[in-house]
C-alpha cells in the first residue's frame, strides 16, 4: 500500500512536469503577438526530395506553375496578388526576412478627438498637394495649384487649390514654429551682396509701397547676367523664399541651387510673363504675371517643389530617383535688370501663407452669381453617363472651398469677405443638378448633393460626405444669426447618408458610387485608398453625430481592409 501512495505521488509529478514543458514550449520561446500558420513539409526530414513541380488548373480556364511539398500545394504570389488582388514584399526585419502580405494598401486615420471645424482638417496634416504627380506646378503668380488631372495643359481645379490650402492650415497647427533667417530687409538685416562695375545698388525709402515700412533695396542692371547683382550663399535645409519684389520690364530674380550630392546647379528664375512654367536644360522659368510690372508683390515659394517640378521635363531617364530636401542648398540669388527688393528670408516653411494664397483665389474666382467655383474642363464619369461641360460645379468643390473660407474667417479673426464667401457657397446646395446646381434626390425623397452632377445621377459617397463637412464647419464658424441655411441643409445630408449608407457596402468594401442602381450596371467598386476614405471620413463624422449606424459602419469596413468579410448565409 505504502509503496502505491509513493508510486501514485511520483507519476503525478511527472505528468505536471510534461504538461508544464508542453505549455513552455508551445507558448513560450519564439511565439510571438502574431499566430503562426501551421508548416507541413511532409513525412521524415528529407521534405525536399518531396518536392515536387506540378501544374494548378484556375477554375477549368489555365493553368500555372506550382509546387508541391508533402500535402501541401504553393502558388506563387505574383499569380495571387493579380488574382485576388492583395499585396506583399519582401522585408528585412532584425536582420531575418521576411514575407509582408496586407489586404488592402489604404491607411486608416483614426479621429485624435472630436473633430474641431476651426482646427486640422480631417487628416490634411499628411497631404503634400504641391507634389502630386497631377500637379504641374504652384503658379508664381496666383500662389497655388495647376491642376493635370483631366487636361494635361494645366488649369486651375477648386478642389485641388483647396485642399492645398487645407492641408498647410493642418500643418501649421501639427508642426512645430518654422526656422526663419531674414537674409535682406533694407535695414536692420543687410547682406553682402556683390555688384559689378556699371551695376548699381542702394537701400532707400519706397513710398509707393502699399503697406509703410523702411528702407528697401534697389537695383539696376545691364542686359547681361554677368552685370546682375549676386548675393553668394550656402543655405541648407531652409528652403521656403519669402520675398516682396517690384519688378520693371526684362528684370528676373533668380535663385541658383545646388545637389549636395552630385554637386549640379538648378537656376530657378521668377520673371514678368504670364508663364505657368518654363524649362530649358537646369534653367526653369515661373512668371509672376505681366500684371506685376512695376508693382509690388509678395512671393512665398518653396524652392524645392519650384525645382522639383521642372525636373521631369528634362530628365533622361524614365525612372528618375526623385531629389530629397536634404540634397540642396541655395548657393546664390542674383536681380538682373531694376527694381527692388525687400523682406527677403527662407525659412523651413510658410504654411499661413499658402493657405491664405488659396483662400484669396477662392476669393477672386467665385462665380458671383452662382456662388460656386466653375470646373473650367469637360468631365465624362463613365459609360452610360452623359458629359459635364466646362463650368460645372462640384458639391465636393464647394464643401472643400467652405470648409476653408471658414477658417479663414475664423484665423483673420473676423474678416467678413471670407464669411460672405463661405455663405454664397451655399446657393448651389440648393439648387438642382439639371439646373446646374449640384443638388440630386435619390427615390424623390433623400436629398444628395453630388460630387459630379450627372446625367443621370452618380452618387459619389466620398466627395458627398466632403460636401457635408463643409457646410457643419460653416454652420459651426458661423455668426449665429448667419448659419441657419448651412445647418439645415448638413441636418437634410446627413438623414438621406443614414438611409443611403448601407447601399454603398459589398461585403468586402465598398462602391464608389450608386451607378449599378442609377444605371443597372455592375457595381463601380472603390479601390482602397477611396475605401479607407470612406471608413476615415465615418471615423470622424463618429465624432460629430452619436448615431451607432455611422461608427459601427466605420468598423465593419475597416475590417474589410484586413480581408474580413460580412457572413455568408
Amino acid at each position: 500500500m505504502r509503496l502505491n501512495l509513493k508510486f501514485l505521488l511520483i507519476s503525478l509529478c511527472l505528468m505536471v512536469a510534461l504538461i508544464t514543458f508542453a505549455l513552455w514550449a508551445n507558448c513560450g520561446v519564439g511565439h510571438g503577438l502574431v499566430p503562426k500558420w501551421p508548416q507541413h513539409h511532409g513525412d521524415g526530414d528529407n521534405s525536399f526530395e518531396q518536392t515536387e513541380e506540378i501544374d494548378c488548373i484556375i477554375n477549368q480556364e489555365y493553368a500555372i506553375g506550382c509546387r508541391k511539398e508533402g500535402e501541401e500545394v504553393y502558388l506563387p504570389f505574383s499569380f495571387l496578388q493579380k488574382y485576388f488582388d492583395v499585396y506583399g514584399s519582401l522585408n528585412v526585419v532584425d536582420g531575418s526576412r521576411r514575407f509582408d502580405w496586407t489586404h488592402s494598401y489604404g491607411k486608416v486615420n483614426y479621429p485624435k478627438g472630436a473633430y474641431d471645424p476651426r482646427g486640422i482638417f480631417m487628416y490634411f496634416e499628411n497631404y503634400n498637394v504641391e507634389m502630386r504627380d497631377r500637379v504641374k506646378c504652384i503658379s508664381a503668380i496666383d500662389g497655388v495649384p495647376i491642376s493635370t488631372q483631366w487636361e494635361s495643359q494645366g488649369y486651375f481645379y477648386a478642389t485641388q487649390i483647396a485642399q492645398f490650402g487645407l492641408s498647410h492650415y493642418s500643418k501649421n497647427l501639427t508642426e512645430p514654429e518654422p526656422r526663419r533667417k531674414t537674409v535682406e530687409d533694407g535695414e536692420r538685416e543687410m547682406a553682402t551682396w556683390i555688384v559689378p562695375k556699371g551695376s548699381a545698388m542702394n537701400r532707400t525709402i519706397d513710398r509707393m509701397r502699399p503697406v509703410a515700412g523702411g528702407a528697401v533695396l534697389s537695383f539696376s542692371t545691364g542686359k547681361s547676367f554677368d552685370t546682375a547683382v549676386v548675393l553668394p550663399m550656402d543655405h541648407v535645409l531652409d528652403l521656403v523664399l519669402s520675398i516682396d519684389v517690384l519688378l520693371r520690364p526684362n528684370s528676373t530674380i533668380c535663385v541658383t541651387l545646388q545637389n549636395r550630392e552630385t554637386q549640379k546647379l538648378y537656376h530657378v528664375y521668377y520673371i514678368l510673363a504670364d508663364l505657368l512654367i518654363g524649362v530649358q536644360d537646369e534653367n526653369i522659368y515661373y512668371g509672376i504675371g505681366l500684371n506685376s510690372t512695376g508693382a509690388w508683390k509678395h512671393l512665398t515659394r518653396d524652392l524645392f517643389v519650384d525645382l522639383q517640378k521642372g525636373l521631369p521635363q528634362y530628365a533622361s531617364t524614365d525612372k528618375r530617383r526623385k531629389m530629397r530636401r536634404t540634397e540642396l542648398k541655395v548657393v546664390e540669388i542674383s536681380l538682373l535688370g531694376n527694381g527692388s527688393i525687400d523682406n527677403l528670408t527662407l525659412s523651413t516653411s510658410e504654411h499661413i501663407s499658402h493657405f491664405y494664397d488659396a483662400a484669396e483665389w477662392l476669393i477672386r474666382h467665385q462665380d458671383p452669381s452662382t456662388g460656386g467655383w466653375p470646373i473650367p474642363v469637360r468631365r465624362k464619369l463613365g459609360s452610360g453617363f452623359g458629359e459635364l461641360a466646362r463650368g460645372w460645379y462640384s458639391a465636393m468643390a464647394q464643401g472643400h472651398a467652405i470648409s476653408l473660407l471658414a477658417r479663414a474667417y475664423y484665423h483673420s479673426k473676423g474678416d467678413k469677405r471670407y464669411l460672405r464667401a463661405a455663405l454664397d457657397g451655399l446657393k448651389l446646395f440648393r439648387i438642382p443638378s439639371y439646373q446646374g446646381g449640384v443638388l440630386a434626390t435619390f427615390l424623390g425623397k433623400y436629398a444628395w448633393y453630388e460630387e459630379y452632377p450627372t446625367t443621370p445621377h452618380s452618387f459619389v459617397l466620398n466627395g458627398f460626405i466632403y460636401s457635408l463637412l463643409g457646410l457643419y464647419d460653416l454652420n459651426s464658424t458661423a455668426p449665429a444669426n448667419q448659419s441657419n441655411e448651412a445647418a439645415v441643409l448638413f441636418e437634410q445630408g446627413m438623414a438621406s447618408l443614414k438611409k443611403m449608407l448601407l447601399l454603398y457596402d459589398t461585403g468586402s468594401g465598398t462602391s464608389y458610387d450608386l451607378r449599378h442602381f442609377t444605371l443597372g450596371i455592375a457595381p463601380n467598386l472603390a479601390r482602397w485608398d477611396y475605401h479607407a476614405t470612406h471608413v476615415n471620413q465615418l471615423l470622424l463624422l463618429a465624432t460629430i453625430d452619436p448615431d451607432p449606424l455611422i461608427a459601427q459602419t466605420a468598423e465593419r469596413w475597416k475590417n474589410y481592409m484586413v480581408g474580413k468579410r460580412a457572413p455568408h448565409n
